[in-house]
């Protein structure tokens, strides 16, 4: 059975860029929602005792599109951190810097093109930067519930761009939430993540 992860911070401790009103409906009952589905979904199959990462990538229809939500809303809620924990993406994960540095010319140059593709993704889904078998990263965009480990690339990095991510604090200003997520990202949790 799958459980609602457990949270590294408070859901007021990424106030002022996430709310704790809208942590408390979009890890409390959205999430919550995707892991019940799931668990009903695969009661009784052969994907009962699966990886969460293996139904992912085999799965389709009501089980993936559930399974593929738990996936991509446990990554986008564990890479966050209190604003007084962050530290400067060159000091708290170097080898992810460098990569940065080395695919898209600058730190900012990355997060420029990666709010634009958030910004620009059509309805509802996710933008990601991932990597790829041979170690180069890329961003992309994803509806739904996709995601990169359904192409063969591994997710680093995901900003939520369903707008129960972001409704009650921002309203329609996507790009201003989207910029604003900078400041509560846990660059070494992220580095954590490469292959």
């Amino acid at each position: 059975m799958f459980e609602l992860i457990k949270l590294p911070y408070s859901l007021s401790e990424l106030e002022p860029v996430i709310s704790a009103n809208t942590m408390a409906y979009h890890y409390g009952k959205h999430l919550q929602a995707y892991v019940d589905n799931l668990n009903k979904l695969v009661a009784g199959t052969e994907l009962v005792d699966k990886p969460l990462e293996e139904i992912v990538k085999t799965s389709d229809g009501a089980i993936f599109n559930n399974a593929g939500q738990v996936l991509n809303h446990n990554l986008y809620f564990q890479q966050f951190a209190s604003q007084a924990e962050i530290s400067a993406i060159g000091d708290a994960a170097p080898q992810l810097y460098s990569l940065i540095c080395r695919d898209f010319g600058s730190v900012e140059a990355f997060m420029l093109e990666f709010e634009q593709k958030g910004a620009s993704l059509f309805g509802s889904g996710w933008v990601w930067l991932s990597q790829d078998a041979s170690g180069k990263l890329h961003i992309t965009q994803h509806s739904n519930a996709d995601n990169p480990l359904r192409h063969g690339m591994t997710p680093l990095l995901t900003f939520d761009v369903w707008e129960h991510a972001y409704y009650l604090d921002y309203q329609n200003r996507r790009v201003e939430y989207l910029h604003s997520l900078w400041q509560i990202i846990d660059w070494k949790r992220i580095e954590e993540r490469l292959k």
